[in-house]
């Protein structure tokens, strides 16, 4: 038995989508922006899961017990009020919900860069001008920005959430940060307490800040690859050589499983978009967080 595999770049051969499309805010600057995800999720080795003894790929049924498979249009989203007890939302109200942040991102604070401690970053973003008369007003507060050394603050609502993010200059344009709110923040002093708080020896310190000097360089993200992403490319490149690897193909066209139950949820949902007759590339891939303990 073997697994099918795939590695594909999120933005390899394709242009980026956008995430986010509105308008950047300064006082009563506007300027027309798009969002762009910085990172590239499909950057690593990834697997689908296949069932061993048909050689085909596990899907994924939404499922009722008592009832089977169900229509995503059926669906409703339900808030635990406790003891398996549910409020019932229909998902037109939660879209219904009005936010002037939905389509405006107006920058309404702003810090020094070091006042913002690195736990409450999340993940970034490119913000872009949309055309060349959005092009003036977004260089004013990119230069604004580099010449200020200062971060700006606001708030934006994206994939279901309204997020606080962090807007600062990158190379030639913006970078956004997504930030945690402070509730999401867990209070490190809880797990720090056992920790004395003595003095290190000082011979011992002298030592081990010789040692940080000598390995003090510029930072090179390129310097430093993902051993274990590379090491599974080696693997499959053996195995691809192999003409004794076991291999499956998989219809495209075939019924679905019965009562399969591991989940391939990337591809439920997209089953249901074209369904609805949507775009597959609007799907969400991650829900919303749920607050965590608030920071002491």
């Amino acid at each position: 038995m073997q697994f099918w595999w795939w590695g594909y770049l999120e933005w390899a051969g394709m242009a980026s989508r956008a995430v986010w499309k509105g308008q950047l805010r300064l006082s009563l600057v506007s300027i027309a922006v798009e969002v762009h995800s910085a990172t590239q999720s499909g950057a690593r080795v990834s697997f689908r899961q296949i069932h061993g003894p048909s050689g085909q790929r596990v899907r994924y049924d939404k499922t009722v017990p008592g009832i089977g498979t169900i229509k995503s249009s059926d669906i409703l989203s339900g808030y635990e009020l406790g003891d398996d007890t549910y409020l019932l939302i229909e998902p037109t109200e939660i879209d219904a919900i009005k936010l002037e942040t939905k389509k405006t991102f107006e920058l309404v604070q702003f810090v020094d860069t070091a006042d913002i401690s690195p736990l409450y970053y999340d993940k970034p973003y490119y913000i872009v001008p949309t055309d060349d008369l959005a092009e003036d007003a977004y260089r004013v507060v990119r230069d604004a920005l580099r010449k200020s050394g200062k971060v700006g603050l606001g708030q934006l609502t994206m994939r279901g959430r309204e997020h606080l993010c962090a807007v600062r200059p990158c190379g030639d344009g913006l970078l956004m940060e997504t930030l945690y709110y402070a509730d999401e923040v867990r209070a490190a002093e809880p797990l720090f307490a056992s920790i004395e708080d003595d003095p290190a020896d000082e011979d011992l310190l002298s030592v081990a800040t010789q040692l940080i000097d000598r390995k003090t360089a510029p930072f090179d993200p390129a310097v430093f690859k993902d051993r274990y992403d590379l090491a599974l490319r080696a693997m499959i490149d053996a195995k691809k050589a192999n003409r004794k690897t076991p291999r499956t193909t998989v219809a495209d066209g075939g019924e679905r499983p019965k009562g399969a139950n591991v989940v391939d949820l990337m591809q439920a949902l997209q089953d249901s978009l074209k369904a609805d007759g949507k775009e597959a590339g609007a799907v969400k891939k991650h829900p919303a967080r749920k607050p965590r303990a608030k920071a002491g």
